[in-house]
């Protein structure tokens, strides 16, 4: 057979025994509209045998044709050709890939993208005929009663799926990639102002949790991150802190992961009211310790249970809002604490790029995006001071050009109408030879006058 492969029609018509007759049937010679186009080609050998792939049920030859040179345009690709498989058993097989590398939060989330959005909506379509359009309904029946955010997400679930699918030769490309999500108005963050942190940190500082929350609001950490935050992280001397763990809610079971992205990892400084809320923590334990005794768990956490054990991000959450809600303030999530240390370091001048390090952000453009409504007012001390410099040096112009006119003023002598005679020793042309305004007199319009 033609390594190219080849096209054919046949029918299903059957003869007195009941076999099909297939390309025999003699209709097929005198009807050009009987039967239905069939394609054959030669798969690449597995494990030394071969295989011939045949598909039919094609209505016209040149739909068999382009059927045929699909395949074989994937196979000269080197890209694997299995046209049974859909996009549901594709994800599948690709979430076993990353139950073994992605975090369990990572992977909560694909799978959560996957079976409760993706499958339902596309997961019937086999994955070599996916297209741009099942990607852009998907998106556009995605956003209805989610936000954007959410739909970005599981654009990048898709994606990220169908990147693994061009790298190990699955997919010859990522019909994602072109695809952009509906727009959306994403969310301005709008943290608490400095007042309203600080009445906040007045009225916490007797509650146990209330370092927690000095912490995160000093250092701008995640909540995982300040939860997964040990003794040993610490350097209370020279008031830094180092991100090495952080602790998350898999299933109701809490485990200790590393940091979010590799950027995460990092040291970041502690202020001094940090440094003297932690001092209180690490007395408090001290009675723990002695309270619980060899009950008690060390896992060596800053912030943790009486008995030492870990202590729940959603309690966490939880114990900060009625807090908050106590001490009368509007209401803001635990992670805009995050927030709020870039909106005061934006505000005290501090440029974007430190403000990006110091959240360890994995590029300054997350920053920007998140952040960058909040550097309006720095954004506008900073126009305005060009705007005074520009001024001043349009005002210096212009009194340079004052004192140049009144200088050459004096310089001349009037002798008559229109004439000018130099001072001695004033360099210039004789009388007369000044070049003449064409706007006060020109000699063309004197002459027509």
């Amino acid at each position: 057979m033609d390594r190219r492969g080849r096209v054919y029609r046949r029918c299903s018509c059957r003869d007195e025994t009941g076999k099909q007759l297939g390309q025999s049937c003699p209709r097929l010679a005198t009807d050009g509209k009987h039967g239905t186009w069939y394609y054959a080609v030669d798969m690449p050998s597995e494990v030394g045998k071969r295989r011939t792939m045949r598909r039919g049920g094609f209505p016209t030859k040149a739909a068999a044709n382009r059927a045929l040179a699909d395949v074989t345009s994937r196979v000269a690709q080197g890209v694997r050709v299995d046209d049974r498989e859909t996009v549901a058993s594709f994800l599948a097989r690709w979430l076993q890939v990353k139950a073994g590398e992605a975090k369990p939060t990572t992977l909560r989330s694909y799978r959560a993208h996957v079976e409760k959005v993706i499958v339902p909506a596309i997961g019937h379509v086999p994955i070599e005929r996916l297209r741009a359009e099942h990607v852009e309904q998907l998106l556009a029946d995605a956003a209805a009663g989610r936000g954007p955010v959410t739909v970005r997400r599981i654009h990048a679930t898709l994606r990220s799926a169908l990147s693994y699918g061009v790298k190990t030769r699955r997919l010859p490309f990522n019909v994602a990639s072109n695809v952009t999500p509906p727009n959306g108005i994403r969310p301005e963050v709008q943290p608490w102002s400095a007042a309203e942190l600080a009445a906040f940190l007045r009225h916490v500082e007797t509650d146990r949790l209330g370092p927690l929350f000095e912490v995160i609001a000093a250092c701008g950490l995640r909540r995982g991150e300040a939860l997964g935050l040990r003794w040993s992280d610490l350097d209370l001397t020279n008031r830094t802190a180092r991100i090495r763990q952080t602790i998350v809610d898999v299933g109701g079971q809490l485990q200790f992961s590393t940091p979010k992205t590799r950027s995460s990892e990092a040291t970041v400084p502690l202020t001094e009211r940090a440094v003297q809320a932690l001092l209180q923590v690490r007395l408090g334990q001290d009675i723990d310790r002695q309270s619980w005794g060899d009950a008690y768990e060390d896992h060596d956490l800053v912030f943790a249970r009486e008995n030492g054990a870990p202590l729940r991000p959603e309690y966490a959450t939880r114990r900060f809002v009625a807090l908050s809600q106590a001490a009368g303030l509007r209401q803001v999530r635990l992670h805009d604490l995050r927030h709020g240390a870039a909106s005061l370091m934006l505000a005290a001048g501090v440029p974007m790029a430190i403000v990006s390090k110091m959240l360890r952000h994995s590029s300054i453009g997350i920053t920007v995006d998140t952040y960058g409504h909040l550097s309006e007012d720095t954004a506008r001390v900073a126009s305005d001071a060009m705007a005074a410099a520009l001024e001043q040096a349009f005002e210096t112009a212009a009194a340079a050009g004052r004192d140049h006119t009144a200088t050459t003023t004096a310089a001349r002598e009037p002798t008559g109408v229109g004439q000018w005679t130099e001072r001695a020793g004033q360099r210039g042309g004789p009388r007369g030879d000044r070049t003449h305004n064409p706007r006060i007199k020109s000699p063309l319009l004197c002459q027509l006058s």
